[in-house]
């Protein structure tokens, strides 16, 4: 599976402007020959731009996502929309399993070739260090795992990268390559290379760290898109300028390793 993560520049507040550079994002990269194109966290709103998510909230089956399905069926290409503001009562309303009846959450939406919603992820670890998002946005409950292109792919968002145990429980399910779709910002640098790397060497799986680009009021996004192999290795990376980072994901490399290397049936 040919992987692109898009390293979006997003601008604070600026919702339509910061969907419309996504949706052309993932034009250009299902054109050349991307299977799964992968956003950052809150790439329509932006992390930092704390006032502006009760405005930018939508239910998850509203118009702002039916975008990118319907981007995803007409470039045929699957599309990890990669995380919004979710209005949790609309979802309700819209018949969507949510976590609680009212409020915000950051989630995920994986949208496969026909532009069906495959996988929802709503972040469960809440930020709140010297940010307003565990006071703004309900937790979320799963870290749900499902099959794409023959890879079983999993979701976290960024914070998530710090607890470990939600990714072993994504490997107990199967998981050959967990997305992490990101607002990382500096000085944490070295976290961030750090961490995406040891999900990786500690389950032998891929890793798609994948990060926006930047300046809000005081804080700065890091960038540093990197995807990792099951050994932890580094297949590709980014600066800290808005581009898009490809990689190629093999199951049966990950299948691979975990034989060579059979650590994780070492666990007790």
């Amino acid at each position: 599976m040919r992987l692109a993560c898009v390293q979006l520049g997003v601008e604070g507040g600026a919702v339509e402007d910061n969907v419309a550079a996504a949706i052309e994002a993932v034009r250009e990269a299902a054109a050349d020959g991307a299977d799964l194109v992968v956003l950052p966290e809150l790439f329509d709103v932006g992390y930092f731009a704390f006032d502006s998510y009760a405005r930018a909230a939508e239910s998850l089956a509203g118009d702002r996502l039916g975008r990118f399905a319907a981007v995803a069926a007409e470039a045929d290409v699957n599309v990890l929309a990669g995380t919004v503001v979710e209005d949790l009562a609309a979802s309700a309303s819209d018949g969507i399993d949510v976590p609680a009846d009212e409020g915000l959450a950051n989630a995920a939406v994986l949208f496969d070739r026909s532009g069906e919603r495959r996988l929802v992820y709503r972040k469960r670890h809440l930020f709140g260090y010297g940010s307003e998002e565990t006071s703004r946005m309900v937790p979320g409950e799963r870290a749900p795992v499902t099959e794409l292109e023959g890879v079983r792919v999993g979701v976290t968002t960024c914070y998530d990268l710090r607890f470990p145990e939600q990714f072993r429980r994504m490997v107990e399910a199967g998981v050959d390559c967990v997305l992490v779709p990101s607002a990382w910002p500096y000085p944490r640098v070295e976290h961030w290379r750090t961490l995406g790397r040891a999900r990786a060497i500690e389950n032998l799986a891929y890793v798609a760290a994948v990060n926006g680009s930047g300046a809000f009021d005081g804080d700065t996004l890091c960038g540093r898109t990197t995807v990792y192999d099951p050994w932890g290795t580094t297949l590709a990376s980014a600066g800290e300028e808005p581009t898009t980072v490809t990689a190629e994901v093999d199951p049966d490399r990950v299948a691979a390793v975990r034989e060579e290397f059979p650590a994780l049936r070492d666990r007790r």
